[in-house]
């Protein structure tokens, strides 16, 4: 496994919007953010697109663990409920299955209290070339 806090640490854009590295291991990577003002869509609860990216980057995180560089060919969200500012989401990636050419994953984002806010499945191309730290 490589140092996927390295990679996190590279990670400009979602650090930029406070999402962190919790844990990883091979096939597996949590990633959190708490929702802030900057987080709220015009309705005025979190962007979308902030647990699309939390999910995400525990996705990227997770299917370059293994040391082969793996970019996102496919992934899909559901939202299941409107998340708040205060609200602490935790996205776990797990792969799922895993071939020479591609891996699948699946991603939940839960609020504290456990409750699911959405789900992603996501497929990845392994480039085969290694991840450079």
């Amino acid at each position: 496994m490589i140092d996927v806090s390295a990679l996190a640490r590279r990670d400009t854009f979602a650090r930029g919007l406070g999402i962190e590295l919790v844990e990883a291991s091979l096939g597996r990577a949590v990633t959190r953010v708490t929702i802030e003002e900057r987080h709220l869509n015009f309705n005025g609860v979190g962007h979308g697109g902030l647990t699309f990216t939390l999910a995400d980057a525990a996705f990227g995180y997770a299917c370059n663990s293994q040391g082969a560089v793996s970019g996102s060919i496919d992934a899909h969200m559901i939202y299941s409920m409107a998340t708040r500012i205060g609200d602490v989401l935790t996205a776990t990636a797990v792969e799922i299955s895993r071939s020479s050419k591609a891996s699948n994953y699946r991603i939940d984002i839960v609020r504290a209290d456990g409750k699911l806010v959405a789900a992603m499945t996501g497929t990845a191309l392994i480039s085969g070339k290694p991840v450079v730290i």
